[in-house]
């Protein structure tokens, strides 16, 4: 639990009834039961980040019957501080020559068919599920978890908002930084310090892309010096005390840019503000795409924006819902997601514009405030 939170938060963020919706989804999926190890899914479901071990972690979930953890006996405490250890979920620890998937096996009803894990689960971990209940078919248990976890609840929304709010803070500073005749990894270095004095518990990324680099969306940082009339793509984000994420994207000018840059931007810009302004219930994600995406085209530059315009954003900072095309998934209040096109010329330059948005009865609301025209920073 973090000092951000508290134990107000932590209820509010981590509810118990989340358990009682995840069983009833997975016996309307035809499972008897979840099987979640570390990683978001645990933490959504009990507010426990536990830690990835060799040892076994796993939340048992049956269809019909209590939820209980099973913990390596070395972390039961750390399991019973957690929001976990208010939820009244049985904790149980193991010892070091404990067989853990012999034991739940034997703890879960015998007429078990069906059970699915997380998708993140170690494949190592899988296969002595599938050794310990030989007659279960096993699945994955994104496809129940997912459509719990994207509909964010108010206290996500906030936490999401504290992010958006925190990662803004850095944005504001980045011309303390960003100048010529430094380095891409030197302003990152800087750049990851003020990610975590804003209020992170943890960077997660820093992508500065200078001039031709710019062109590259998941460029990160080089020893390229950072030249006069450079566009820099800054792209970063972390993760809260609360566990929620934080990701946002600006692109800033070190001096005057090209004027074909300046061309390019403000296509990118009007797509982004448009995307933005569409945001609402029942509008399809690959419909939002268009939004965009076709002003891109448009202005000639529709094979230069070569991802999709978002995914979803929460416990971590890529999970549904994905805004792309060929998704007919209609947007609901409480989704968020990022919006954030590109359009990347290799060789000579690129740009994206990212702000998180969550969608609302309304409509939508932008998580990240800081402008979105171009700042030009002195060259």
């Amino acid at each position: 639990m973090s000092e951000s939170t508290g134990k107000a938060g932590a209820a509010e963020l981590f509810p118990p009834e989340r358990l009682a919706r995840a069983r009833q989804a997975a016996e309307d999926a035809g499972l008897d039961a979840l099987l979640v190890s570390p990683g978001a899914d645990l933490r959504y479901l009990t507010g426990y980040q536990a830690l990835p071990l060799e040892r076994l972690t796993c939340l048992v979930l049956p269809a019909a019957g209590d939820p209980f953890l099973v913990v390596p006996e070395l972390e039961k405490a750390a399991a019973e501080a957690s929001p976990a250890g208010a939820l009244g979920v049985e904790i149980t620890g193991f010892a070091e020559t404990d067989d853990a998937y012999a034991m739940i096996a034997r703890r879960l009803p015998p007429h078990v068919t069906r059970f699915a894990v997380d998708n993140h689960m170690w494949a190592e971990k899988l296969l002595a599920f599938q050794a310990a209940l030989p007659a279960a078919q096993a699945g994955l248990a994104g496809d129940v978890l997912s459509v719990l976890r994207m509909r964010k609840s108010p206290a996500e929304v906030e936490a999401l908002r504290r992010a958006g709010a925190a990662i803004d803070r850095v944005h504001r500073r980045i011309g303390e930084w960003l100048r010529p005749g430094r380095t891409e990894r030197e302003i990152g270095k800087d750049i990851a310090d003020a990610i975590i004095a804003a209020g992170h518990a943890t960077v997660d990324f820093v992508i500065v892309g200078s001039g031709p680099n710019s062109a590259s969306p998941h460029h990160e940082v080089s020893d390229r010096v950072v030249k006069s009339g450079d566009p820099v793509v800054v792209d970063i984000g972390g993760t809260t005390p609360d566990g929620y994420c934080s990701d946002s994207t600006r692109t800033y000018a070190v001096g005057e840019p090209p004027a074909a840059f300046r061309e390019l931007y403000e296509v990118l810009l009007a797509a982004q503000t448009a995307q933005t302004d569409a945001v609402r219930p029942g509008i399809t994600a690959e419909q939002l795409d268009a939004v965009g995406r076709d002003r891109i085209a448009a202005a000639g530059y529709g094979e230069h924006f070569i991802h999709r315009t978002g995914h979803g954003i929460g416990l971590e900072t890529h999970e549904e819902p994905y805004i792309v095309t060929g998704s007919a998934r209609p947007l609901e209040p409480g989704m968020a997601f990022s919006v954030e096109p590109g359009i990347y010329l290799p060789g000579r330059f690129g740009a994206r514009i990212e702000d998180i948005a969550v969608c609302t009865e309304e409509g939508g609301e932008r998580l990240n405030l800081t402008g979105r025209d171009l700042v030009v920073l002195p060259g």
